[in-house]
């Protein structure tokens, strides 16, 4: 009986980590990522153009980093597996120890984010219209 129990149990696990895994990666079309995007808690806001440049306002490009206004050119980025595609953001006018260059990961459901590598920090925008 407790082989049983165990044995479901370890079932229930599996199935509930495949879900949760499984939830981590976005199939992203990048036809349907030119918009505006904007997170309801600090303000910020970005806007992706249907031809390849942006513009943010009010976004932190870090944790620890304050809010910023900055611009230039996006290009999303297929690298074949779901979890590994991203848009890159190439900062304009950035000069020798400034971020020039940033990720976006698809959260799904209409939503983008900032992300450290590793996990630590993430800046999730909603898309409020299409561009």
């Amino acid at each position: 009986m407790i082989r049983g129990i165990a044995g479901r149990w370890f079932v229930a696990v599996l199935a509930a980590a495949s879900v949760l895994t499984s939830g981590c990666a976005y199939s992203v079309d990048p036809d349907e990522l030119p918009g505006v995007y904007r997170n309801g808690k600090t303000g910020g806001e970005i806007t992706l153009d249907s031809d390849g440049t942006f513009t943010a306002t009010h976004l932190s490009t870090g944790e620890h980093a304050d809010p910023d206004d900055f611009h230039g050119k996006w290009d999303f980025v297929d690298n074949g597996t779901l979890s590994d595609d991203f848009v890159y953001l190439d900062i304009d006018e950035r000069g020798i120890g400034e971020v020039s260059g940033v990720h976006l990961y698809a959260r799904g459901g209409g939503k983008i984010a900032f992300s450290t590598p590793d996990g630590s920090w993430s800046l999730v925008l909603t898309k409020v219209s299409a561009q």
